[in-house]
C-alpha cells in the first residue's frame, strides 16, 4: 500500500532555527524568534523529572535519557521515510521492528496525508515547532505525533503531549487555514503493543495558554 499525499501550501518549505541558551527558536518569515514549543512545554515535566534523576542518579538518568533520544529520533525518522513510500532498508533491526509494530496502525488509520515534519509557527500564540505529521486519521482531519516509550503510560502521564499538539493545530491553522482539531499521539512502546491516544484540540488550550506565561515569566525574571 502506498500513501496518498496531498500537500497543503502554507507560504514556505523550511524555517531557520537555531539553539539558544534557554532553548530552541525558528525564525519566521516575519524575521521573529520564537520558542520551540517543545521548550516552553518542558517546564511541565521539571518536577517529575528532577524526582527521577534523584531516584536513580545523574548519571543512570543521563543514560537512559540518551538511549531513548536516540531511538526516538530513529524512529521519527523510519516512520517519516514509511509515510513518504521511501525505503526503509537501511536502519538497525530494533527501529525497524517499531516500524512493523506500527504498520497495521498506519494501514488502518491514515487517509490523505498533507505534511510531515511541517515546520510551523504561531504569531497568535508566539510559539513554533515541527510537527510529525499532518493527515486524515480514519477520514477525520489530524495532528499526529509519533512517541516511543519504555512502558504505556496513561493519559494523565502526558498532558505535554497533547498540549504540543495543540499549539501546531493552532500554528497549522494559522498558516494554511485549514482548521484541524483532532490530536492524535501514536506510541510504540517497549514489550507491549502500539498506543493511540485521542484528544480535542479546544480542551487542552487553557493549559498551553497557562504554560506559555508561566514560561514567560520565568523568562523575564531569570537572572
Amino acid at each position: 500500500m502506498e500513501f496518498i499525499h496531498e500537500k497543503i501550501d502554507i507560504g514556505y518549505d523550511t524555517l531557520d532555527r537555531a539553539e539558544h541558551s534557554d532553548g530552541r527558536r525558528y525564525l519566521t518569515l516575519d524575521g521573529v524568534a520564537y520558542p520551540s514549543v517543545t521548550t516552553v512545554l518542558s517546564i511541565l515535566g521539571e518536577e517529575k523529572i528532577a524526582a527521577w534523576k534523584a531516584k536513580v542518579g545523574e548519571a543512570k538518568a543521563e543514560q537512559i535519557g540518551k538511549v531513548a533520544r536516540e531511538r526516538g529520533t530513529a524512529v521519527h525518522s523510519i516512520v517519516e521515510k514509511y509515510l513518504k513510500n521511501e525505503d526503509t532498508s537501511d536502519f538497525l533491526p530494533h527501529i525497524k521492528q517499531s516500524l512493523e509494530n506500527l504498520k497495521p496502525l498506519f494501514h488502518r488509520g491514515f487517509g490523505k496525508i498533507y505534511g510531515n515534519e511541517v515546520p510551523l509557527y504561531s504569531d497568535h500564540l508566539k510559539l513554533a515547532g515541527t510537527c510529525d505529521c499532518i493527515a486524515e486519521w480514519h477520514g477525520v482531519p489530524s495532528v499526529i505525533d509519533f512517541k516511543t516509550s519504555r512502558r504505556p503510560k496513561k493519559k494523565a502521564d502526558i498532558p505535554a503531549y497533547f498540549c504540543q499538539l495543540a499549539a501546531y493545530a493552532v500554528m497549522w491553522e494559522e498558516r494554511s487555514g485549514m482548521p484541524v482539531t483532532n490530536l492524535i499521539v501514536i506510541m510504540d512502546v517497549d514489550d507491549f503493543h502500539p498506543v493511540t491516544y485521542k484528544e480535542h484540540r479546544d480542551n487542552w488550550i487553557p493549559m498551553l495558554k497557562d504554560t506559555i506565561k508561566e514560561y514567560d515569566h520565568r523568562k523575564m525574571y531569570r537572572p
